[in-house]
């Protein structure tokens, strides 16, 4: 298992590695925390993978962790009784803990918005167009910005002139969204949501597909014929896989194949080198902090 992990772990950096050489090469990456370019069209960015809205970053990688655990849970229940140990679900609820805490909540904001924010980031609202007020951050004439206070991101909730009204008191951001629809303030049925931009944004991507290659290629070697099979496997004969064990094994790598894709291309296309970098480093931690928990 552990060579199996290694092997996985070193092709994922050479993947990562040649993403970052490519999008500096080619100047392909965009800097997703600068609200100024974020929303700027660039002609080196025509691919269908450089587009947020693609079906596989929409459908898969947005859910990666929901995906992975649905692979994990399928390959443990079908797994032959002598593979199906204890401590494998006890892996997989400290690596859910894992991406928690990076990804989703500790003790309120999650660990990678609380980076941003420690590293200078502002918690901003895209205004519908331009208003000519002197203040916020303008992206260009279409894009206007405008800092909120960070509470009102770290909330990750809708905003809108029912459920905050103390924030739709700024002229700024009244006149914007009244104008843009032609409508008074308690006229406007609307709701956005903030984003934190500036400061050191983690690539959360690379970090959740890094952590859920090397725990699948992990659990996944369960199932595989030697050399690749646990170094702790029992002396009794194994159990012969059924057939739906053996197609979700194949299913597993399917997933495992489109998660190293798309760590591929978020490589390529998004964040700044020390973005990318930090989030594959936290990813590996993430998953060597779980091998520790769960030996």
């Amino acid at each position: 298992m552990v060579k199996v992990t290694n092997q996985a772990l070193a092709a994922l950096a050479v993947i990562t590695t040649f993403g970052v050489i490519y999008s500096l090469i080619f100047d392909t990456a965009l800097d997703t925390s600068n609200p100024l370019l974020a929303h700027i069209p660039q002609p080196n960015r025509t691919s269908y993978f450089a587009q947020k809205s693609n079906i596989f970053n929409v459908l898969f990688v947005k859910n990666a962790w929901g995906w992975t655990s649905i692979a994990f849970l399928t390959l443990y229940a079908t797994s032959p009784p002598e593979k199906a140990k204890l401590r494998r679900l006890g892996r997989w609820v400290v690596t859910t803990f894992v991406w928690a805490v990076f990804a989703s909540w500790f003790f309120g904001p999650a660990l990678f918005d609380r980076i941003i924010t420690a590293s200078g980031g502002q918690c901003l609202i895209r205004l519908p167009q331009a208003v000519s007020t002197g203040t916020g951050i303008a992206a260009d004439s279409r894009s206007p910005y405008v800092a909120i206070p960070v509470e009102y991101c770290e909330a990750k909730l809708k905003l809108s002139p029912r459920t905050h009204p103390t924030l739709f008191t700024d002229p700024r951001i009244v006149d914007a969204f009244a104008a843009s629809q032609g409508k008074s303030l308690s006229e406007l049925d609307i709701s956005f949501r903030p984003k934190l931009y500036y400061g050191h944004d983690v690539s959360g991507h690379l970090f959740l597909l890094t952590l859920s290659i090397l725990f699948l290629v992990d659990q996944v070697g369960y199932s595989l014929p030697p050399p690749f099979t646990s170094l702790d496997a029992s002396s009794a004969p194994a159990s012969k896989p059924s057939a739906l064990h053996v197609a979700t094994v194949y299913g597993t790598l399917a997933l495992i194949s489109l998660w190293y894709w798309m760590a591929f291309t978020t490589c390529v296309y998004f964040h700044t080198v020390p973005e990318k970098v930090s989030g594959f480093v936290i990813g590996v931690a993430g998953f060597l902090f779980t091998t520790l928990v769960v030996p």
